[in-house]
């Protein structure tokens, strides 16, 4: 039997529709919805996905929101509220925007899509807004909204409720080293690359441990690339049996 191979990128709204409404689980009665939710305004600023990104960011605050008060009635404020910014955050989202294989389906302008817009974290994170606010004007229904996100999220709901996911990655990189008795991680700026809006930031990590050796990421954004550092960084740490400073 043939298996069928996607292609990375579709060269059509109408050539992708179907796939798209496959990974969402949701079928369009207005397509216009969904092509407006994938259009960046690099390719047309009147009918980019702005405005229903807009929506779709308070209505997913309030999914995640309530889903995370039922699931975890013992948490405080504080820890919900922590916990809520780790599933809204950009990181994450981008992750449902891989997982939904968007990419391929973003319609950009030339000069966006030259740069690598298909795959910047912004693009993707703003896109899986607009589809939330899409569907929810397309279906009129804020309960299937809400099953469709809680679908999306699938194991992160869980993976949030433990502790070590619960902060970033530099704040637990920092804990880990102070935990430890040795010096906070020093983050160095290496390079800035291309021109804003569109710079790539290079961004090296150090700590002074024996055996460890520096990190470099890059990003969209400083902090970005430094929260990268900063998660790889945590896992070469781990995996020493006795970390000692240098």
């Amino acid at each position: 039997m043939t298996q069928t191979v996607l292609p990375t990128h579709f060269a059509t709204f109408e050539q992708g529709y179907p796939h798209l409404c496959s990974k969402l689980g949701y079928t369009f009665k207005d397509p216009n919805f969904a092509k407006r939710a994938l259009t960046h305004r690099s390719f047309d600023p009147k009918m980019s996905y702005e405005r229903l990104e807009f929506l779709g960011d308070a209505l997913l605050g309030v999914v995640i929101a309530n889903a995370l008060f039922i699931k975890y009635p013992r948490h405080d404020e504080g820890k919900l509220t922590r916990m809520r910014a780790t599933l809204v955050r950009q990181e994450t989202l981008v992750q449902i925007a891989e997982k939904l294989g968007l990419s391929g389906h973003l319609i950009l302008g030339v000069g966006e899509r030259k740069g690598g817009g298909r795959h910047r974290a912004s693009i993707l994170a703003d896109a899986v807004e607009a589809l939330i606010g899409a569907i929810y004007l397309d279906s009129n229904d804020g309960f299937l909204t809400k099953t469709l996100v809680l679908s999306w999220y699938g194991d992160l709901l869980d993976e949030v409720g433990q502790e070590q996911v619960l902060k970033d990655a530099k704040s637990r990189l920092q804990e880990w080293l102070q935990g430890n008795k040795l010096p906070l991680p020093i983050y160095t700026l290496m390079d800035t690359i291309g021109n804003a809006p569109n710079q790539t930031f290079v961004v090296e990590c150090q700590v002074a441990v024996k055996d460890c050796q520096p990190i470099t990421e890059r990003g969209e954004s400083r902090r970005i690339a430094e929260q990268k550092c900063a998660e790889r960084m945590i896992n070469q740490l781990n995996k020493l049996e006795k970390p000692k400073p240098i």
